[in-house]
């Protein structure tokens, strides 16, 4: 990225500076500026462009005075902060200090002005940086000739103690005419950014680019990704969950927010099919429902389309409610998909499943039969196979005439069951929960730490009618929240920060990345790209983030792990499989290393220059909606145009899709 570094500017100015998006992050020199302490604060807490604070000790009335507007700029929100490494003992360990306390990226910065000196020094520096505290270390030399410039950029090159990589973390170029090309191939060699002048007027050292300039040489004629104002579609999760106990409810009840796509359609017709009454107008939905009492029904066959969600959810609701012997259909990739572990878990409360037509073997697909009425009682079950057959068994169970009790044991996808939870209570069904180990409810970092979780069902109970708001997809805002933070911005209208949806786990992710994540006002979301660093993450609970996150991974420095590989085989194609093959096409270092994909990253800046972006050309999405709008993400940062077999698959959770 490009570092646009800014002297001698007013409040004022600075701001309007910052609305510029060819700005794509800045450097405020708090030494050489004349701002206030009450404009130190607004800036830094303001911004969502990436800034950095600096303010040199040597061009400040003292040490002390340089130490007070940093630890204003840092208080207040600064991503990344400068501090030479000259700087006072105590002064540096106090700013260490403060800015691990308030997230602020640590630079530590030498400066040699007279000129470049031999590879021990340079390296000597260099350790000296990273062991004062650095997160990103910074070398700045003067460069009288190419053999200067060549020392400066061997840098790259140094393997230090304690130091995995210097991928990102980095920052070394040459002053003076002679180091010119070194402010960008700095870029080729990994560092997280490069600094430029605001214009060619305004350069402080010879050699130093414009942000114009810079810009030119390293994007082109390539546009910034900008997306503004965009309505995400309504969450699956909410929408058929709400749609089924809306047509098992008395009364009628009134659903806001819907958007139409395969899935959620799907549970509309087998709303219509139990015996609901369903009215559309615009984005509102009106059900009048059943009033679904124990073994009410005798409907005998049910089509839940392509959607493995509503699958297994129907099964155990209509073995409560409907006749103990019914057929269950479906369509597309659904039918290629094992429903994994559906067999042993309602045996456990008396229902029998099996395969019909000519396949054969212990694993069940769709269509499947269904034998036998839902018995309540106590079961411990496993919950490796993910969360949708729980959840149907806890929408199913209070319509039983008896208690239940259920324990689910290394829970997988486990916030999913808590939406489930979340939409019975607005339909009138209480369950109590307990999870064991150290997890909290609404507290997303502690799921993993969840070894059980037991359910307390009441039986008896009926469905009311609610109103009902269904919230915006996490799943489908992922993709143009990544786009966002790898190839320019994104704004997203109509979220709810504080979902139960697994999904909303990009946030944490984007945020890891270092991308610039805010909350403009109540509902919408924006993100901004920032330099991008690798990541760690565990996707267990959020499986349908893969595809996407793995794209992200692409563009970040280094080596990213995601965790979770092992839920991915029985979605809408076999992912694990899908997105290696995705990202190898694509030119992408990666691999499966036990339950973790890994993938080694480069910054879109290092892609660019290096000749190494993404491979274009034809690419298949296995029918899998999630590969096609990944596909579509990464096609932003590919050398030529990316050809998907199937886009039309999309409809399933998103019609209509577009960057």
């Amino acid at each position: 990225m490009i570092c646009t570094s800014l002297q001698n500017k007013t409040f004022e100015q600075i701001l309007e500076i910052l609305e510029d998006p060819a700005v794509e992050m800045a450097e405020i020199r708090l030494d050489r500026c004349p701002l206030t302490d009450e404009q130190i604060e607004e800036l830094f807490s303001d911004s969502d462009t990436p800034l950095i604070a600096t303010c040199r000790i040597a061009e400040s009335a003292s040490a002390r005075e340089a130490e007070r507007r940093l630890r204003i700029a840092i208080e207040a929100g600064a991503r990344f902060a400068d501090l030479e490494i000259e700087a006072p003992v105590q002064m540096s360990k106090d700013f260490q200090r403060l800015c691990r306390k308030n997230g602020t990226e640590i630079i530590r910065s030498w400066h040699n002005f007279e000129d470049t000196p031999g590879t021990e020094v340079l390296q000597m520096a260099l350790a000296r940086c990273f062991r004062y505290g650095a997160d990103i270390a910074k070398i700045v030399t003067s460069c009288r000739d190419e053999a200067d410039a060549a020392q400066i950029e061997s840098l790259y090159a140094c393997v230090l103690e304690g130091v995995d990589s210097l991928q990102g973390r980095l920052v070394a170029f040459g002053m003076g005419e002679a180091g010119r090309q070194t402010r960008i191939e700095c870029l080729r060699r990994g560092a997280p950014f490069t600094y430029a002048a605001l214009t060619a007027q305004e350069a402080t050292a010879p050699g130093q680019w414009s942000t114009a300039e810079m810009h030119a040489a390293i994007y082109g004629d390539r546009r910034a990704y900008r997306a503004a104002g965009r309505q995400m579609p309504a969450s699956k999760s909410f929408a058929q969950r709400a749609i089924l106990a809306a047509a098992l409810a008395e009364g009628s009840s009134h659903l806001r927010g819907y958007s139409p796509c395969g899935d959620s359609e799907a549970a509309l017709r087998v709303a219509e099919a139990l015996g609901a009454k369903v009215v559309k107008e615009g984005s509102d939905l009106t059900i009048t429902g059943i009033g679904a009492r124990c073994r009410q029904l005798t409907l005998d066959r049910l089509d839940t389309g392509e959607s493995g969600l509503l699958t297994r959810l129907c099964v155990p609701v209509l073995a409560a409610v409907g006749p103990g012997d019914f057929t269950v259909e479906g369509h597309g990739t659904l039918l290629q998909r094992p429903l994994g572990g559906a067999a042993d878990i309602m045996a456990a409360f008396g229902v029998l499943l099996g395969n019909t037509g000519s396949r054969e073997g212990k694993e069940i697909y769709v269509p499947l039969s269904v034998k036998g009425h839902l018995i309540p009682g106590t079961a411990d079950v496993p919950g490796k196979g993910g969360s949708q057959l729980i959840s149907g068994l806890l929408m199913a169970l209070p319509l039983c005439d008896k208690d239940s009790q259920l324990h689910v044991s290394d829970p997988k996808s486990i916030p999913y069951m808590y939406i489930t939870l979340d939409v019975l209570r607005h339909f009138g069904i209480q369950t109590r929960s307990e999870m064991e180990g150290d997890a909290q409810l609404l507290e997303a970092e502690d799921w993993s730490s969840c070894t059980g979780i037991s359910f307390k069902v009441r039986g008896r109970q009926h469905y009311r009618s609610a109103d009902f708001a269904i919230e915006g997809d996490w799943s489908a805002a992922a993709n143009l929240l990544v786009a966002g933070a790898v190839f320019g911005s994104a704004e997203l209208v109509g979220m709810d920060t504080k979902s139960l949806q697994a999904d909303l786990t990009i946030i944490d992710i984007l945020v890891e990345a270092g991308a610039v994540v805010s909350q403009l006002e109540e509902g919408t979301v924006c993100v901004r790209k920032a330099p991008l660093e690798a990541f760690h993450q565990d996707l267990n609970n959020a499986p349908d983030l893969f595809p996407i996150v793995a794209v992200l991974a692409a563009f970040c420095a280094g080596e990213s792990r995601i965790g979770g590989v092992g839920r991915l085989a029985a979605k809408e194609s076999n992912r694990a499989e899908a997105i290696l093959q995705m990202l190898q096409q694509m030119g992408v270092e990666a691999g499966i290393q036990g339950d973790e994909l890994v993938v080694f990253g480069e910054s879109l800046t290092a892609r660019l220059l290096n000749g190494r972006l993404l491979k274009g050309g034809e690419y298949t999405s296995r029918h899998d909606h999630r590969m096609v709008m990944a596909l579509k993400v990464a096609s932003l940062g590919t050398e030529s145009p990316i050809v998907i077999d199937d886009e039309a698959c999309v409809g399933k959770s998103f019609p209509g899709f577009r960057l």
